[in-house]
């Protein structure tokens, strides 16, 4: 299913694309077949299919599954059975998703073939790019990539993110040679596992060969501005690196050294001198254009929870675009935006059906599909939002209606609900195009964590066993993401009184710290991480209010069209004049002292047993 073509031709790329969306329908009935002969002999398809492995008898008897049905098949590969459980090809190793839920990362069984599927589709990015931007031959990019903690599971396979799985293959070391993959950062510097050492020496490699870049970026947006604050924090000792020509003592890992040496080569007083200018103006505004001038565009994922980066990131661009290339995830990579330059408000992917076998759950508002705008400022589904029985494919779905997306992969997943929400915008030939809304419960998101209401509520009611013994009552609490300060933290608003009466109690600020750290030792792994090992989540904040500023919240809500018999207080706030509100009743302010634990085996042990 992966079309042979040469990656460095750009014409031939795009011929492929119009012949894969043109021929939608086609591929993704050979898609479906060639899954189901291979795999129709798995224990898991096996007992659904009982030798009839036709597109029909699929549709009738294989389950749409969440992770939690799939989780013991995944489990006992992780534990040493063999693949032969999911998948007729062998599983090489695991992925671990950011999508979690009761504190474990899921993982997303994968093959060999993946990684090639994986290549096909970046290369693909290339002829795209090239249509809407000249000359990106002419230099390379400045593209900030990072590897993240990785275990062994008991079966001897490798489980980690996707994207560390992809820069630690042979398939990224060896990707067509062609001016568009040339990186400012060396391999050994996107492969230190040291973060910070990663950071220093990929940023340095960028300023030094500033003259080259054309194009800057990372994943997501909040790694990108990860990385513009790092460069707040070091621009000086940056700069002395390259005055001197001599890389920092702390760098200490062999190879991110010596890749660095040779680019860093020798003193250079005047780009020095250059970029100390810009750095330690009264301003950041615009830095990114200042610092690399021949920069075309900032290229990071900026829909779903990464929107709330946009203000941000246009103060430091310099009115640069910013540039949401592709839609992927652990289970499977999605699809490609065919309008890179458009606003990112109005970002849609194409899904190209020959990576997955895609199905659709309609996502049903009260037997309409409607959109309602709640308090929080945001437009979502109403309270109680049903699906739909009847799931549809690719080719049936239906312009300006609402989906869930449901895969069915070559590596093992069937009929598998990612929780991704998508709104059908148009069709590029006979395939559909997505816009991406919001993933289904997420509440608060600051980088690759995903927290979800029962999970805070969780969290929250582990928290409030610390002051109940005190005769405290917590009545009501919400949070929001506060992106204003990098790295971003969460911040929950409490009402809490005395039992018995309305008074407000007085609050140890030891305690209250205390529950700041609770509430982050509660939530999952990826959280705890993000947290403690990347330092991409700023401590966790606790601002207590006044007695009846809920009441208060909830008269906002329902003056501004929520109804006041079906109004439950919203866990997660994100229009401005609602925080507003709770910020002007804040009576005390409080923030965890220390970092969650996090244990990157303890996944392990829970499978082991």
């Amino acid at each position: 299913m992966l079309p042979d073509y040469d990656p460095n031709d750009s014409e031939a790329g795009m011929k492929l694309l119009e012949e894969l969306t043109a021929n939608a329908l086609q591929i993704q009935q050979q898609v479906l077949k060639e899954i189901l002969s291979r795999n129709a002999k798995t224990e898991y398809l096996g007992g659904f299919l009982k030798g009839q492995f036709d597109e029909e008898n699929f549709k009738k008897n294989v389950p749409v599954v969440n992770y939690d049905d799939i989780k013991p098949y995944i489990e006992r590969i992780a534990n040493g059975e063999p693949s032969e459980i999911i998948s007729a090809q062998p599983i090489t190793e695991l992925l671990t998703s950011s999508g979690t839920s009761g504190g474990q990362p899921k993982m997303m069984p994968s093959t060999a073939e993946d990684l090639d599927r994986k290549s096909f589709f970046y290369n693909l990015l290339v002829p795209v790019m090239n249509k809407y931007v000249d000359g990106l031959d002419q230099g390379k990019a400045m593209y900030l990539l990072f590897v993240k903690p990785e275990i062994r599971t008991p079966s001897g396979l490798m489980a980690r993110p996707v994207l560390t799985s992809y820069y630690k293959s042979s398939n990224f070391r060896n990707r067509p040679f062609n001016r568009y993959n040339i990186y400012t950062s060396p391999d050994e510097t996107i492969l230190c596992p040291d973060s910070k050492q990663s950071m220093y020496c990929q940023l340095l490699c960028g300023l030094v060969q500033r003259d080259e870049v054309l194009r800057v970026g990372a994943v997501f947006a909040s790694a990108f501005l990860r990385a513009i604050k790092f460069l707040e924090d070091y621009w000086e000792e940056l700069c002395t690196t390259i005055r001197t020509g001599h890389v920092s003592d702390w760098i200490t890992d062999p190879s991110c050294r010596n890749a660095v040496s040779l680019i860093l080569n020798k003193p250079n007083t005047e780009l020095a001198d250059l970029i100390e200018n810009e750095c330690s103006g009264k301003s950041w505004e615009g830095i990114i254009k200042k610092l690399w001038p021949r920069t075309k565009y900032i290229e990071v994922i900026v829909t779903g929870s990464m929107a709330q980066y946009i203000p941000t990131l246009e103060f430091y661009s310099g009115g640069l675009p910013l540039v949401s290339t592709m839609y992927a995830s652990s289970e499977c990579y999605f699809g490609i935006n065919f309008k890179p330059l458009c606003e990112p408000s109005d970002v849609s992917y194409t899904l190209l059906p020959n990576m997955a076998y895609f199905e659709f759950l309609p996502v049903q508002k009260n037997n309409e599909l409607t959109e309602e705008i709640h308090c929080n400022g945001s437009r979502q589904e109403k309270d109680k939002m049903e699906e739909i029985v009847q799931i549809v494919d690719l080719m049936s779905v239906q312009l300006g209606h609402y989906y869930e997306l449901v895969v069915t992969t070559f590596t093992g997943l069937y009929r598998y609900r990612v929780g991704d929400i998508l709104m059908v915008t148009g069709f590029h030939n006979k395939a559909p195009q997505f816009r991406f809304v919001h993933r289904r419960n997420v509440v608060l998101s600051i980088d690759t964590d995903k927290t979800n209401e029962e999970d805070l509520l969780k969290a929250v009611t582990e928290a409030k066993l610390l002051i109940e013994p005190l005769g405290f009552l917590l009545t009501e609490y919400t949070g929001y993401a506060d992106t204003c300060s990098i790295p971003g933290h969460y911040v929950l608003f409490w009402e809490i009184k005395m039992k018995g009466s309305n008074d407000l109690p007085e609050l140890d600020p030891e305690i209250m710290e205390e529950c700041c750290s609770t509430v982050e030792e509660s939530l999952d792994s990826v959280y705890r991480r993000c947290r403690k090992k990347d330092n991409s989540i700023g401590p966790l904040e606790i601002r207590v209010v006044r007695h009846g500023t809920f009441d208060e919240l909830m008269d906002l809500c329902v003056s501004q069209g929520s109804s006041v018999n079906q109004y439950k207080t919203p866990r997660c706030i994100k229009s401005q004049e609602a925080i507003k509100l709770l910020e002007s009743k804040v009576v005390g302010r409080f923030f965890s002292k220390k970092a969650p634990a996090w244990e990157p085996f303890r996944m392990i042990e829970q499978i082991s047993k």
